[in-house]
């Protein structure tokens, strides 16, 4: 837990680098992350990690109720993707002040990375979709605040530059391939592979476990590629036409269509 705890942190300080110094008219500029400013961005990261918290503490459907996301639900009525919802609840409480807002995120991101370093990594907690590892959450968190903090540069006109950060978050996508397609309405695929070049350019690979004797090779779906681009269009910010991904086996094509890292 701690190596994935120390990864958010640093990309936690890299959000915080990129926001700490704007004055209001800058938090309100525009991102990449379509109808949402940099205020809402970090917003809607202070709502999904007050809810990390509240999840390692065994409260998250009492939070979920208390909160805006809660709200969100009650004005609006059914939402039916994870993202309506999320629109809804940063809708619900946009307008305040973006420096109380990013002191809001600042604050929640602490308590997120406590509330992780606290109790069993393996124990199970609750989340939007469903239970998991409290060390699986933890790096859907790393994630997610990767992805808007590339919206944020993006809307502030900074460049990133890629990281072994990008390790977890590559992996979680690869894991999490079944659930994408559970979450789709598609059939289970068969096994899959990813062999990425990392930002240094170094070999990361993550296999399935050794197939059963006998088994035909030509079952196996192979993404090639560089990390940071599995990595864009798992977080929905590319699509692998728009990169060099390459796939081959039968479930090339829907894999890189449904591979994400959220739930």
């Amino acid at each position: 837990m701690e190596e994935i705890v120390d990864a958010l942190v640093a990309q936690q300080s890299e959000l915080w680098s990129l926001v700490t110094g704007l004055d209001d008219d800058a938090l309100r500029r525009p991102t990449r992350c379509s109808g949402w400013s940099v205020t809402d961005v970090l917003l809607h990261l202070a709502q999904t990690n007050e809810l990390a918290v509240a999840s390692t503490e065994g409260r998250f459907d009492t939070a979920v109720g208390d909160t805006a996301l809660g709200d969100a639900v009650v004005t609006s009525g059914p939402i039916g993707s994870v993202d309506d919802w999320a629109a809804a609840a940063v809708d619900a409480e946009r307008g305040a002040d973006p420096a109380a807002v990013r002191d809001r995120w600042r604050a929640s991101a602490d308590a997120q990375v406590a509330g992780f370093l606290a109790g069993d990594p393996r124990r199970r907690v609750r989340w939007v979709a469903a239970d998991l590892a409290a060390r699986t959450l933890a790096t859907t968190r790393l994630a997610e605040t990767w992805i808007h903090t590339g919206d944020v540069a993006s809307g502030l006109g900074v460049e990133l530059d890629p990281t072994d950060r990008l390790r977890p978050i590559a992996r979680l996508a690869w894991r999490t391939i079944p659930y994408a397609f559970e979450r789709a309405g598609q059939p289970p695929p068969g096994p899959v592979a990813f062999h990425l070049r990392a930002p240094d350019g170094s070999p990361w690979d993550f296999v399935p476990d050794a197939p059963a004797a006998g088994a035909d090779p030509t079952t196996m779906t192979i993404i090639r590629g560089d990390a940071i681009d599995l990595c864009l269009v798992a977080g929905r910010r590319g699509t692998a036409a728009a990169t060099g991904l390459t796939g081959e086996g039968p479930d090339a094509a829907a894999v890189l269509d449904l591979v994400r890292t959220f739930a």
